[in-house]
């Protein structure tokens, strides 16, 4: 059993850290799109990661903030620019001239009218001067580019998601394929069994023991169809499809090389790139900006407003006019309602420089990770490609073994567990090492350029 103890090697797969999301995650769903059709779709990697970017909730919801920090931005800027209204309006008055300041004498009437007044005008309101506008308006912008940053961030985060969850397929895929090629061979044995136990040549237990090992393949088989039917449903909700489609993946994975780059050079350019942390640095501008804005309002601030138009009893009469207002307003007392907000800024700003420093130091764990685990997988798909190689040959001298009447069969229904537990360690080490270049490439920032360089198509709308 001296190849046994070869293919039994120890395995770390399991530790390394897996992409995952929280149950209640938005990046788990998505809106479905399209009708379902007879036809089975067969779908790529690129194909998976163009449909979840197109119809992942956690995109769409993130481009709808974008699009809301846009709209909150022109808001903001609307407070700068000039304002214009009109108003045409015809009236019908009576008036008591005493009640508005005019004492008169007996012979004049208190009352004037019935009469018209027409008025035509154009109104103009202009800020001048105003910091806490001005800064407002700062704010929104640093907003804007926040929620861009963190739009291209949930991007990124779903290409790992929707490229982990085709590689989880394939491997649920590869485990079926290989349970129902070990039922097959167990099936075979179990035959081999029975016609050496009608010649004599093994004993009854023999038999047994290769009837127990076809059971238990056989529940291998089941529970191996049901892990892949259930990867395809969570995958085809990531992607969007519509209920029901049915849909294949394409068994061609296109060879993603390591990034060629030291420790030091992967943590500067995720430094320079990751979206998440120029998202976080921009918050907290914008947190600074929002800050001065609360300052402002304690500060002078200077408008104009004007008027222009005609007046008159009627339209054929009516007269030009205006009117041209410049405005110095100082605030003087609001009853500590600066101070209060300040304080609100203040508290959000420390919140989101901290937020930022949590970003830079998650940079450098996720490509700490990133790299110890592509080295570990890397090694481990060498050890499990040889340790299957092995045990296939182990089952391959254990059946000639049984069949020549020179061993029981124990030795070849060891040897069946070898292969099924080299096979499982040769489909995770895989998975494995794909995963790991998925996330070194979400490390550093640069998920979707790389589906677009090693995948060979563009991924954006």
């Amino acid at each position: 059993m001296a190849i046994a103890a070869c293919v039994f090697l120890p395995v770390a797969s399991s530790a390394q850290v897996r992409p995952s999301l929280p149950p209640d995650s938005p990046f788990g769903g998505g809106v479905p799109h399209g009708t379902v059709t007879s036809d089975t779709l067969r779908l790529s990697v690129l194909d998976v990661i163009k449909r979840a970017l197109d119809h992942n909730l956690g995109v769409l919801l993130a481009e709808e903030d974008a699009n809301g920090a846009t709209g909150n931005r022109a808001v903001a800027l609307s407070d700068l620019l000039p304002h214009v209204s009109g108003r045409v309006s015809q009236e019908r008055r009576k008036t008591n001239l005493e009640a508005f300041g005019f004492p008169l004498r007996e012979e004049f009437p208190r009352i004037v009218g019935p009469f018209s007044v027409f008025d035509a005008r154009a109104f103009l309101t202009q800020t001048v001067l105003d910091m806490s506008a001005i800064n407002d308006f700062r704010a929104a912008e640093h907003s804007v580019t926040a929620a861009k940053h963190s739009s291209r961030s949930a991007r990124d985060l779903v290409v790992l998601v929707a490229a982990n969850l085709y590689l989880q397929t394939l491997a649920t895929e590869a485990r079926a394929v290989t349970a129902r090629a070990q039922l097959e061979t167990a099936t075979t044995l179990h035959r081999q069994a029975l016609g050496l136990r009608q010649s004599g040549l093994v004993a009854g237990i023999d038999v047994v023991r290769a009837e127990v090992r076809m059971i238990t393949e056989r529940q291998r088989v089941t529970a191996a169809a049901n892990d892949y039917e259930k990867s395809k449903l969570q995958l085809a909700r990531v992607i969007g499809l519509p209920p029901g489609q049915l849909f294949e993946l394409s068994q061609e994975i296109p060879f993603v090389p390591v990034p060629e780059m030291t420790l030091e050079e992967a943590l500067a350019r995720a430094y320079r790139e990751r979206p998440d942390y120029l998202a976080a640095q921009e918050r907290v501008q914008e947190a600074e900006s929002t800050r001065r804005a609360i300052v402002g309002e304690a500060l002078p601030s200077v408008r104009v407003t004007a008027d222009y138009g005609a007046i008159g009893l009627h339209v054929s009469s009516s007269l030009p006019t205006f009117s041209i207002v410049g405005a110095l307003s100082v605030p003087i007392f609001e009853g500590g309602r600066v101070q209060g907000r300040l304080a609100q800024a203040d508290s959000e700003l420390r919140t989101r420089r901290a937020q930022a420093e949590d970003a830079k130091a998650e940079i450098y764990y996720d490509v700490r990770t990133a790299f110890l685990d592509l080295k570990a997988t890397e090694e481990e798909l060498q050890t499990a490609t040889r340790a299957r190689e092995l045990a296939g040959l182990q089952l391959t001298q254990s059946r000639d073994r049984f069949a020549a009447g020179v061993t029981s069969n124990i030795e070849v229904v060891q040897s069946q567990e070898v292969v099924a537990q080299a096979s499982e360690q040769y489909i995770a080490a895989l998975y494995g090492f794909n995963v790991a270049k998925a996330m070194l490439a979400r490390s550093l920032g640069t998920a979707e350029e790389a589906v677009a360089k090693y995948l060979g198509g563009s991924v954006t709308k």
